[in-house]
């Protein structure tokens, strides 16, 4: 059964689907609800129940106690609806919503692309997920304090891996050593997210992308998140092989 969920201030109104939890609902209609772990142990998802009922699910204790439930809070990446709800909780709808950390993370897997291109993806603790916008990027941090830029090649709901395309640059400080070092399950450090480089969803107008080699990644990440919103706008992609796609 679906119930009907009232975003508070906003009025924002959507329906999860059967067994969808507060969070993964609101993300799956387009809403931006602050996240972090999405396992109930972190708190960055609490927010307070107006009106209605729900199944709390598993969560730490720590971060929702019982006088934080008695006040009529809950975590949202936890809660199911038993009805429908209203809901207080600030949304993210802009870059200065999200906040922007410093993480480790994992080397989970390294696929060659090409000669000089390397996918990576980065597995997080299991108590970390990365919240960003489309086309957005991190900066590994290097022991010596250097910092490389990277774009997340996936759409931010497939956030079960941070997903990057790199390309060997020869002589390269960190390229180098991801192309003759690097190995599956490597520590790496990186902060993000980052950059103003996003979709802006408040707009109709039609979309020219431009991209060559890895420069495709952030692109990639924008086109599968408009195509998984289902957001209806002309998009037009130029590739550096000038081969044109265009996708409506």
């Amino acid at each position: 059964m679906s119930f009907n969920i009232t975003i508070q201030p906003s009025g924002h109104q959507f329906q999860p689907k059967p067994d969808e939890t507060v969070l993964q609902g609101a993300l799956n209609n387009g809403f931006g609800l602050p996240y972090g772990c999405r396992n109930g142990a972190c708190g960055s998802c609490k927010g307070k129940i107006l009106s209605g009922e729900v199944d709390y699910g598993k969560y730490s204790p720590a971060v929702l106690t019982d006088a934080d439930k008695a006040k009529g809070m809950a975590l949202f990446c936890c809660a199911k609806p038993l009805s429908d709800l209203s809901i207080e909780v600030r949304e993210v709808g802009a870059i200065k919503d999200i906040q922007v950390k410093m993480l480790p993370s994992r080397v989970q897997t390294v696929e060659r692309k090409a000669d000089d291109v390397v996918a990576i993806s980065l597995k997080l603790p299991a108590n970390e997920r990365l919240q960003y916008l489309a086309g957005q990027y991190i900066e590994f941090i290097l022991k010596d304090g250097k910092r490389r830029s990277y774009s997340m090649a996936n759409a931010p709901h497939d956030d079960g891996f941070v997903q990057l395309h790199i390309r060997h640059m020869p002589g390269g400080y960190f390229t180098d050593h991801v192309f003759t070092k690097m190995k599956e399950r490597d520590i790496l450090r990186f902060e993000g997210p980052l950059g103003s480089f996003f979709l802006r969803e408040d707009s109709d107008k039609p979309i020219v992308f431009v991209a060559s080699g890895t420069g495709f990644a952030p692109i990639k990440a924008i086109i599968e998140h408009m195509l998984y919103r289902e957001i209806k706008r002309p998009m037009t992609l130029y590739g550096a092989a000038a081969v044109r796609k265009t996708f409506t």
